[in-house]
């Protein structure tokens, strides 16, 4: 989606892998993730991470409460704007009904073949102008056969952060079958915490400075 440099732009969000500018085009607005803000040494995992969302986007095109991918060009990642909030800025307390459809939604993506394996962040998590739930961010999203047993166990694990919020805000409504699904961790999980979770809090607590909480998103 070519756009003047003069076009209206507001940042949205903007840490080490760049800048996230809602962006004000021609057919309406949209949301660029702007890689040339990146240093130089973060640029190529920056530039991974923004090519495995495009892809992830390309291949869940069409697919209702998801972004829409409009570009990639190898600086930028221009996505269709959803008007809503983070959950940690408008929590569901006490809304059955959109977790129901969060997990509906959860389904659908599984469906095509794509796990979002980045849903313990609040932020992820929209709250559409509307009421609905919206899912944003697919860096680390993987794609696979979602008959094969890495992909089941990938959406089991989306599954579990998504009823980890469903606890923090509607805890009275889990059934006696997520409270299983809470309880059995899997090997990926107990993996990550033992070797990936301390790295992850290394490099983007001491060396990048995030101030990115689980379960709250990023602070505003």
């Amino acid at each position: 989606m070519p756009v003047s440099n003069d076009a209206p732009t507001h940042a949205l969000k903007a840490d080490s892998f760049g800048r996230i500018l809602l962006v004000q085009g021609p057919e309406g607005p949209f949301v660029r993730r702007d890689l040339e803000a990146t240093p130089l040494w973060l640029r190529l995992p920056a530039w991974w991470l923004a090519r495995r969302e495009a892809r992830a986007l390309r291949h869940i095109h069409g697919m209702a409460d998801v972004p829409q991918l409009l570009d990639w060009d190898g600086r930028h990642l221009d996505r269709s704007f959803m008007a809503g909030d983070a959950m940690y800025r408008r929590p569901p307390r006490g809304e059955v009904a959109w977790f129901r459809a969060a997990r509906r939604l959860l389904q659908q993506l599984h469906r095509r073949g794509v796990a979002h394996n980045d849903l313990a962040k609040e932020a992820n998590w929209l709250v559409t102008e509307d009421g609905r739930p919206a899912l944003i961010d697919f860096q680390l999203a993987v794609i696979g056969d979602p008959r094969s047993r890495w992909m089941r166990l990938l959406a089991r694990e989306d599954l579990r952060h998504l009823l980890k919020h469903k606890r923090m805000y509607c805890r009275e409504s889990l059934t006696p079958v997520e409270k299983r699904v809470l309880k059995r961790t899997s090997w990926v999980r107990d993996l990550w915490f033992a070797t990936g979770k301390p790295v992850y809090r290394f490099v983007t607590r001491r060396i990048l400075h995030w101030e990115d909480n689980e379960g709250q998103g990023p602070k505003p």
